[in-house]
């Protein structure tokens, strides 16, 4: 049993090319839920949602996210109402929102839902929010605190980013299933996901972190920065404004207490000796994932490590 934690487009990429190497029923993925928000009435889950698509075959490879060859006559038609639009919804898409806030308006918890929604799309593999409980990334701007979607989607990353907090995080608990999985697994992958809005909340989860470090298994990350920069997304903002050091060494700095070996860009390669000094191993090699060929192998190199 492989256990994956992700969040964004660059952790579904790597998932997808997971599934294909293995038997996607040894893998349980723990995603982000930090992301979530409510929007038309609707609770959204947007990571869960991107693993949920793209383990079933219909995510959109255009754009990593949504549902292909989906359609917006909703979403236009909310516009016509005066409705806010700028969160891209497509019809199909607004069916998965609308089927998960009805059954947790009925009691059923997100992870209940989820497991539903799977199955109901034929996958095999375990999808898991990180917690039942209510998290969401706050980030802060000069402007004041605004929510991850707003300085994600609405502005388009434009803001200053001062700091970023997971509000509730403190009083939350890891969805049911997590803490056993990790402790049961034998490897856990942290995907090429922004390390402060993506696997940050998750490790922010109490209970998550210390299951890491008291793993018995290898734990294998695969870095988001490659010289310097993220494959895609403001992780360098945030990054920075956390105070970490935006590149792979500060990548590995993020997980030093629980990592095992992170691999890494072969451009990175001159960073292992800094790497290696923090008690963790590294592998160099090409870790873009642009291509259905490139997750795959990426995630051939991850199992090996494993």
């Amino acid at each position: 049993m492989i256990v994956i934690l992700t969040g964004g487009t660059g952790g579904a990429k790597l998932v997808q090319g997971l599934s294909l190497e293995i038997d996607p029923k040894e893998l349980i993925i723990v995603c982000n839920t930090g992301d979530d928000f409510i929007t038309y009435g609707l609770h959204v889950s947007p990571d869960l949602d991107t693993i949920t698509y793209t383990l079933a075959g219909i995510h959109d490879p255009s754009k990593g996210w949504g549902i292909k060859d989906d359609t917006f006559t909703v979403l236009e038609w909310l516009g016509k109402y005066g409705g806010e639009t700028w969160f891209r919804l497509g019809d199909r898409d607004l069916a998965t929102h609308i089927r998960r806030s009805a059954l947790m308006r009925q009691g059923r918890s997100l992870s209940q839902v989820t497991a539903r929604i799977r199955k109901s799309l034929g996958i095999e593999a375990v999808i898991l929010p990180m917690s039942d409980d209510r998290v969401e990334t706050r980030v802060i701007t000069p402007r004041g605190e605004i929510s991850f979607q707003d300085f994600f989607v609405k502005t388009r990353c434009a803001d200053e980013v001062e700091a970023v907090l997971f509000a509730g995080v403190e009083n939350s608990r890891p969805a049911p299933g997590v803490i056993e999985a990790i402790r049961e697994a034998n490897g856990v992958i942290l995907c090429p996901s922004n390390p402060v809005t993506s696997i940050g909340p998750i490790l922010a989860v109490p209970g998550v972190r210390t299951a890491l470090r008291e793993s018995r298994a290898p734990v294998i990350g695969v870095s988001p920065i490659i010289g310097g920069a993220p494959v895609s997304g403001p992780a360098h903002k945030l990054m920075a404004a956390m105070g970490m050091e935006v590149s792979a060494l500060g990548v590995a700095k993020a997980y030093a207490d629980f990592l095992s070996t992170l691999l890494i860009a072969t451009e990175d390669g001159n960073l292992a000796g800094g790497i290696r000094e923090l008690g963790i191993n590294s592998s160099a090699t090409s870790i873009r994932l642009d291509s259905i060929m490139d997750r795959r192998r990426v995630a051939h190199e991850v199992l090996a490590l494993l």
